[in-house]
């Protein structure tokens, strides 16, 4: 599996990882299910997988794909000393919506509720703020982050939906190694808004989430020429293409599929040897 490098810390990670999210949320698939995915996951040579506290149904069944995770990694027959679990805290789940809370003292709370679900003996590998609160100050939701990580509960802080300027303020506080927004062929913003570029510049890993677009964009992949036709002239499925496409788009960029179904992380994997030329890129660029 290719590697690359998670910010500066220089631990090298899968040049794709696992977004474990699916197998949290709505109609999730039999626990059996998600552990043979993650599994297999981990066979593919996978060794970045995404989660948080908020990918559960709602408020009762918080931190349920961290512990999910966490019950995959210890009964795993292989080595997962390598693996780094990335998880998050700031989102709330009532009634299954999606609500903000950057207090001080929630964030204190489900950080040490992460730390347990994931295991508790060793610190977490990446915490990232999910959203910025803005009833609070950047400063005042990280300022427990901070403490976390002197309490050897953290390892690495990243933040998501966050501004280059959101991002600047972070690192006033606490290190950052990683940023993770909302980015695909339809969702262009990390570029307008030149967080990307920052991420390049400053050596974060961007991690880009929502690759294929959401439920309907994901379902119409096949309606556009140019992902279809490279789909199609190169093997492989345009998941694989829109995997390859923001792979393409920067060094920085690690993608983080979704997956509930052992074929869907086998055709992910398959994206990390599917080279798209600038041409390629540039048509994709003009068809989304």
């Amino acid at each position: 599996m290719e590697t690359q490098q998670l910010g500066k810390t220089g631990i090298f990670v899968s040049a794709i990882g696992l977004g474990a999210m699916p197998m949290s949320i709505y109609d999730r698939p039999p626990e059996s299910q998600s552990v043979q995915v993650i599994h297999r996951a981990l066979d593919l040579g996978i060794t970045f997988v995404d989660t948080a506290d908020s990918y559960c149904k709602d408020e009762s069944d918080k931190h349920h794909n961290e512990r999910l995770i966490h019950k995959a990694l210890s009964s795993y027959q292989g080595d997962v000393s390598q693996v780094i679990v990335a998880t998050k805290g700031g989102l709330m789940r009532p009634n299954q919506t999606w609500v903000r809370n950057g207090n001080p003292e929630h964030l204190r709370q489900t950080i040490r509720v992460s730390f347990e679900a994931l295991g508790g003996e060793e610190p977490i590998d990446l915490w990232q703020y999910h959203s910025p609160d803005p009833q609070y100050t950047v400063a005042e939701s990280l300022a427990p982050v901070k403490e976390a990580v002197q309490n050897g509960l953290i390892r690495f802080v990243g933040v998501s939906n966050f501004s280059v300027e959101q991002i600047k303020q972070a690192r006033e506080v606490v290190d950052i190694v990683s940023v993770q927004n909302q980015y695909n062929p339809w969702e262009r913003q990390p570029e307008r808004d030149g967080v990307l570029q920052y991420c390049e510049q400053e050596e974060l890993t961007f991690l880009p989430w929502s690759p294929f677009g959401g439920s309907r964009r994901h379902k119409n992949l096949e309606d556009i020429p140019a992902i279809a036709q490279l789909a199609k002239q190169k093997g492989v499925s345009v998941y694989c293409i829109v995997l390859a496409w923001l792979r393409s788009k920067s060094s920085c960029i690690l993608p983080i599929p979704g997956a509930s179904k052992i074929y869907s992380i086998e055709d992910s994997i398959r994206a990390v040897d599917v080279k798209l030329s600038e041409a390629e890129v540039r048509k994709i660029d003009q068809q989304t």
